[in-house]
């Protein structure tokens, strides 16, 4: 054992933060720290690590045990590049091959009994010296860089060039090569890409010492937990296995707490009618037997009412008018600031895709969101919007909102047409409830910030969602809330997006966005990887099994007919169209017989439209 926490406590003045915070930690434990924003977890990090002090309880912990805790730009030395900042990790190797330099030097100048002094004091320092793996410090130094996402220019880069999230990231690498005995990691995925996160999922499994990590991103913990620790209204509690079997164990025992619960208040029920009834007699026999009974209420511990699990979203968020199936062809784009972003972008997006945009931080995907939006001019290329398409957008600035008003006002405004008690049903479904829908938007957490601007995209109505990283300073139920609402949306979505948790939740395609060549393919994230990386073992989902007994024969038919499909879809719908400007026009609103001919048209296109795209759906199901 390297650590016991025992009935730790914290209070900031009158305010408990923590209350009861009890776990222990073997040498290589693998621990992860779950809670709602404000539950207390950094709290508890910085008690550990030494910088604040508990209010009471105890911490036990081996003299000799080194913590590192991932702090904010954790001493770097601004006039250093990158790589000068990690080696400093590793100055007494560098000091030893000084000392064996010199001590090289004077060799040569040596015979008999000095020579062979100073040969057995080079022995020793390179014994020590290969003990502490002195010959691999250096390429050691460059794989923490390159997985981190440093590129060969950045790794010379002096550290006050680097942006904020970069100098995260190396005080993250920094860490990383001290190798302490216990990790303290507080939402290390912060400022990673996929491909960076990756790369610290496999360094932390392979770490030989223990860590603990504070994290929302439930991918993330599921790969790299074997425990984890729920801060829940100042309490730890301890459950064994990765976040899933968390989630399953969490809500199972929620419903036996339920259970005993509501049957205690049962009994309490119960007991109070009796009293009530036997003071009602006004004799002396049962008004004895009354107070025996209050005396019993009285000694019984009173069981609390378990925090409800976060309800499944009861609200259907519905498009106010449906596109048309082509709703967007991206077309040989591109675009360079001081240096090339993206080119070559291809990909069609149809009606009600869900599609994921991932790729390396900077290549340019919310630059891509805003040619969409009209904010930015590609170099080159074009974009083909579909019909009635109509969008709104997501950004992780949360700009739309008005910080003086309540969170009721600010949706109540927006749609003044909403009854209170609809503006109250939108909100509950994104954990405003009672008084919380009256909080000020200025005293409110980034995360509870970016569900309101959530809730008052959904309610907008568009049947197109473009979304820059929505679950960025979500905690995990709200990041549950938030798969709900998007899962009963019927529009479409685009979505950048590091939480591949999310991503499995929420996507049906996957686009991989490159500088050269994007590609998109069918599936979630985990589709994604199996067919990027098809020799590793990685879980299917059902779909993917159904594919593989589908001969490359049948496959190639189904493709034909779905392209033909596809065709036929936009022929109709550019009739369609037709059709309706036509019904708009004058002369057929006069004339009643004409009007009604094309309205019968019409709707004899629709049934055919409708069975295409049945027909669409299903062929999509079968090759997906």
């Amino acid at each position: 054992m390297i650590l016991s926490i025992s009935q730790l406590a914290k209070s900031y003045g009158d305010t408990p933060i923590l209350k009861n915070i009890t776990f222990k930690v073997e040498a290589r434990d693998k621990l992860a720290i779950i809670g709602v924003n404000g539950a207390g977890k950094t709290t508890l990090f910085r008690i550990l690590s030494g910088q604040e002090e508990p209010t009471s309880g105890t911490i036990s912990m081996p003299k000799h045990i080194e913590i590192g805790y991932l702090s904010q730009n954790l001493e770097l030395e601004q006039d250093k590049s990158c790589i000068e900042n990690l080696t400093l990790v590793f100055s007494p190797l560098i000091e030893m091959e000084e000392k064996m330099h010199e001590l090289e030097a004077q060799m040569g100048n040596l015979q008999g009994d000095a020579l062979n002094q100073i040969m057995a004091q080079y022995d020793r320092l390179m014994h020590t010296y290969e003990e502490n793996d002195g010959y691999s410090y250096k390429s050691k130094i460059r794989g923490v860089l390159a997985g981190l996402g440093f590129t060969q220019a950045q790794i010379e880069m002096p550290v006050a060039n680097l942006s904020g999230g970069q100098k995260t990231r190396l005080s993250l690498g920094k860490l990383l090569l001290k190798e302490p005995d216990l990790l303290l990691l507080d939402e290390p995925t912060n400022h990673l890409d996929i491909d960076a996160i990756t790369w610290l999922e496999g360094y932390l499994k392979s770490y030989r010492k223990a860590v603990i990590i504070i994290s929302h991103d439930r991918y993330f913990i599921d790969t790299i937990a074997s425990g984890i620790i729920e801060i829940e209204n100042g309490k730890s509690t301890l459950y064994q296995g990765n976040y899933q079997q968390y989630a399953d164990k969490k809500k199972e025992l929620r419903q036996i707490e339920l259970k005993h619960y509501l049957d205690q208040q049962k009994i309490i029920q119960k007991q109070e009618e009796s009293i009530t009834l036997l003071h009602s007699f006004n004799r002396e026999k049962q008004v004895k037997r009354a107070r025996s009974k209050e005396k019993q209420l009285e000694k019984m511990v009173k069981l609390e009412r378990p925090e409800a699990l976060p309800e499944e979203i009861s609200l259907n968020f519905k498009v106010r008018l449906e596109s048309g199936f082509e709703v967007l062809k991206v077309r040989d784009l591109s675009k360079s600031f001081d240096h090339l972003l993206f080119q070559h972008l291809n990909f069609d997006v149809k009606k009600q895709d869900r599609i994921a945009i991932i790729g390396p931080n900077g290549i340019g995907k919310t630059t891509f969101f805003k040619i969409l939006l009209g904010e930015e001019k590609a170099d080159s290329g074009h974009l083909l919007w579909g019909s009635h398409v109509e969008v709104a957008y997501y950004d992780q600035e949360h700009a739309s909102l008005n910080p003086t008003k309540t969170i009721f006002d600010e949706i109540h405004d927006a749609y003044p047409l909403m009854t209170n008690t609809q503006v109250r049903q939108a909100l509950a479904a994104f954990q405003f409830k009672q008084e919380d829908v009256f909080k000020e938007i200025n005293v409110l957490s980034g995360g509870e910030k970016g569900r309101v601007v959530l809730c008052k995209l959904l309610l907008k109505q568009a049947n197109l969602l473009i979304l820059d990283e929505p679950t960025n300073h979500l905690d995990i139920s709200s990041k549950e809330v938030l798969e709900d609402a998007l899962n009963s949306f019927d529009g479409t979505i685009l979505f950048i997006s590091h939480d591949r948790y999310f991503i499995n939740k929420i996507a049906n395609k996957v686009l991989d966005f490159n500088q050269d060549h994007s590609q998109l393919i069918d599936g979630n994230y985990d589709t994604y990887l199996v067919r990027k990386h098809p020799g590793e073992s990685t879980v299917m989902p059902k779909k993917e099994t159904q594919v593989s007994r589908i001969s490359e024969q049948e496959q190639r038919k189904m493709k034909n007919t779905l392209k033909n499909v596809e065709r036929k879809i936009s022929e109709l719908e550019e009739k369609q169209a037709a059709f309706d400007e036509e019904l708009a026009s004058e002369e057929v609103i006069n004339d009643y017989q004409k009007y009604n001919d094309l309205v019968s048209q019409k709707e004899a296109l629709e049934e055919e439209l409708n069975t295409l795209l049945e027909q669409w759906e299903s062929l999509s199901e079968a090759l997906s």
